[in-house]
């Protein structure tokens, strides 16, 4: 509708003022005519500066359409700034997952303190300054009803809008001030594609005016690794047996490596279920519109992994959701969709970049599917990331790893290039090389890890020779190479990247049983066996999920399933300041040195990066995971995600 829209035939001029004869000028009388009627004017923040122009013209044009770079918006509240959603029931009996996630400050009908009412999109009427007495306003939801929600502010606080609510003219002479927000986050764009009409309509007996505003929902957005590491998440497990003394001892390290890398906040643990694969069951995100002053007024958003009986995902809104905070889980999972590539290990984000006429500002997410059998992520999920509109989900094929996850092989770092970074991944042909340069210089007998054992778990013992005389590691390799490559031509494809932006880090894999194809024996080349794998690490995420589905036909003949070998340099954590965290290498020494750390020391130093690394042995490398796989990371979300 247009600005200011008139409806009716009757006109009343305001403002008439009685005169003498001789044109003095007497006491003003009421008004009975105007030359030209009161328009209705709404307006909300369209250019994003964080303040809405009811004076000028900055917020007008365009008010009626919506675009990634301009158009008000505004927030799915669905945080809980005042900590009054319960987790348990009347009975203390612990809440379903459907009945923790109805609650959250949109749940109401109330403004619930200041803070929530900092989650408000502010929209503003025009001061009508000549308006009769007699006339009254309405405010309705024209489009996108069901999902969105407005609030009057009156001296008594804000006040629900409903369909009885009536403004009156005192208010529309002053210019009223609306706050609005969503219910939720868009889901499924055929259903909700986010916006809302707002419409106020202003009426004096047989004369009406209404002008309409559109908004967005913020979307949804995944970080990267450009936006800068501002806490880290990390599983504490409980008990005092070996192997949670060794996983708290990681966390100790972990605290330690975070610290010295100049992020001050404490570690977040997750500290009730004991899912040590705190990368898996949530992926952290943010919504955001312009604030006060140029700033962004953020809200973190945990997106919880679509495996409904992972009951890890519960403690993000037992313990995390708050103020500021808010969580978001799909239902809908059908059992058939494979559960390990649900796990948000296998789900990554490109930072921004515009290539061929395609531009993501906020990054782009890559997640894997096993092509050979068809399997993808969850529907329900890629239904509701692609339906942001923002990051529009890449596919890459993780049909060759073992769990299927993109963070086994693929990440993206910082860098000074004209995009700001470049693409790591995993070289196993590097790998392989630093093997065999070994070997020719007479170090065959060299063993391949230099791990000390522990009471259980002896040292792995076979030597350099060995591994490369093993009828499978230089095939899996080989198979493994040949996958990446065809990945990173994806990548590069897609994103314009060059080879001089690609930092290949030395790895190697391996199939991930002690039993081949058909049977064979496998040489005796480390891997976990599921009786040197301590119960915490098989239960969860990876171990659980590939159990679950072993028998679930589907992988071509020639697939080979891999993992790990030599722990993954590349599942390890981007941090600030040009900082990496890997995991420790554990690699055959030779001269005294170990030929994977200074490999991959070369790798990232070359990138401009200055490695640590934490070990991550026997708590996530035997369970075919890693450093990142075990941890998550909270990033700064300040940035404007509709600048290029």
């Amino acid at each position: 509708m247009t600005k200011g829209h008139i409806l009716g035939t009757s006109h009343v001029r305001h403002g008439a003022v009685a005169l003498t004869a001789i044109g003095a000028v007497l006491a003003p009388v009421s008004p009975v005519f105007a030359a030209d009627p009161p328009r209705a004017d709404l307006r909300a923040d369209v250019n994003r500066d964080g303040r809405v122009d009811a004076t000028g013209a900055t917020d007008t044009a365009g008010e009626d359409s919506w675009s990634p770079r301009t158009g008000a918006v505004f927030l799915p509240n669905i945080d809980d700034d005042t900590k009054r959603c319960a987790v348990k029931g009347p009975n203390g009996r612990p809440l379903p997952d459907a009945k923790l996630a109805a609650c959250n400050d949109a749940a109401d009908t109330k403004v619930n303190g200041s803070g929530d009412a900092a989650d408000l999109a502010r929209v503003r009427s025009v001061p009508m300054t000549n308006l009769p007495a007699t006339a009254t306003g309405t405010l309705k939801v024209v489009a996108g009803g069901n999902k969105v929600r407005v609030f009057v502010k009156r001296s008594s606080g804000w006040t629900w809008v409903t369909a009885g609510t009536r403004l009156s003219a005192a208010e529309l002479r002053s210019g009223v001030e609306f706050g609005v927000e969503g219910t939720d986050v868009i889901r499924d764009s055929a259903v909700w594609d986010g916006r809302a009409v707002i419409r106020l309509t202003v009426t004096s007996g047989g004369n009406s005016t209404s002008d309409d505003v559109t908004l967005r929902v913020a979307p949804l957005l995944t970080h990267h690794h450009l936006q800068t590491a501002q806490q880290l998440m990390v599983t504490k497990v409980r008990g005092s047996d070996d192997y949670a003394r060794r996983q708290q001892a990681f966390v100790k390290g972990l605290a330690a490596e975070v610290k010295s890398a100049g992020i001050n906040k404490p570690l977040l643990t997750f500290d009730k279920y004991d899912d040590i694969w705190a990368q898996d069951f949530v992926e952290p995100g943010y919504v955001s519109m312009a604030g006060p002053g140029g700033s962004r007024q953020a809200m973190r958003v945990m997106l919880r992994s679509a495996q409904p009986d992972r009951e890890a995902g519960r403690e993000l809104f037992e313990k995390l959701r708050g103020n500021g905070v808010g969580v978001v889980q799909v239902s809908g999972v059908r059992d058939s969709e494979e559960a390990t590539l649900n796990s948000m290990g296998n789900l990554e984000t490109i930072p921004p970049y515009t290539h061929a006429g395609r531009s993501f500002p906020a990054g782009r997410i890559i997640m894997g599917e096993r092509k050979d059998n068809g399997s993808k992520p969850a529907k329900a999920m890629r239904t509701l990331l692609k339906a942001q509109g923002f990051q529009a989900p890449l596919l890459l094929d993780t049909s060759w790893l073992h769990v299927g996850h993109v963070d086994e092989f693929v990440q993206f770092l910082p860098a000074d290039t004209p995009r700001g970074w470049k693409i790591g991944i995993a070289d196993p042909e590097a790998g392989l090389r630093l093997l065999r340069e070994a070997q020719e210089a007479g170090h065959g007998r060299t063993r391949m890890f230099s791990v000390p054992g522990s009471p259980g778990m002896p040292a792995p013992k076979e030597t350099i020779d060995q591994a490369l005389s093993s009828r499978w590691l230089v095939s899996d390799n080989t198979m493994a190479a040949k996958r990446i490559k065809a990945n990173l031509e994806v990548l590069q494809r897609e994103t314009g990247a060059t080879d001089a932006e690609v930092v290949r880090v030395p790895a190697l894999y391996t199939r991930g049983t002690e039993e081949g194809e058909r049977g064979e024996r496998m040489p005796r080349l480390t891997r976990m066996g599921a009786g040197k794998v301590p119960d915490v690490v098989r239960e969860y995420g990876q171990q659980q999920e590939l159990a679950r589905h072993a028998d679930r036909a589907g992988a071509a003949p020639e697939t080979v399933m891999t993992s790990a070998y030599v722990p993954g340099a590349v599942n390890g954590i981007v941090l600030g300041g040009g900082r990496y965290l890997a995991p420790r290498q554990w690699g055959p020494v030779i001269g005294g040195k170990d030929i994977f750390t200074s490999a991959v020391n070369a790798a990232y130093t070359g990138a401009g990066m200055k490695v640590s690394y934490l070990d991550d042995w026997y708590t996530y490398h035997l369970g075919q995971g890693e450093v990142h796989c075990g941890t998550n990371t909270l990033r700064d979300a300040s940035g404007a995600w509709w600048k290029p």
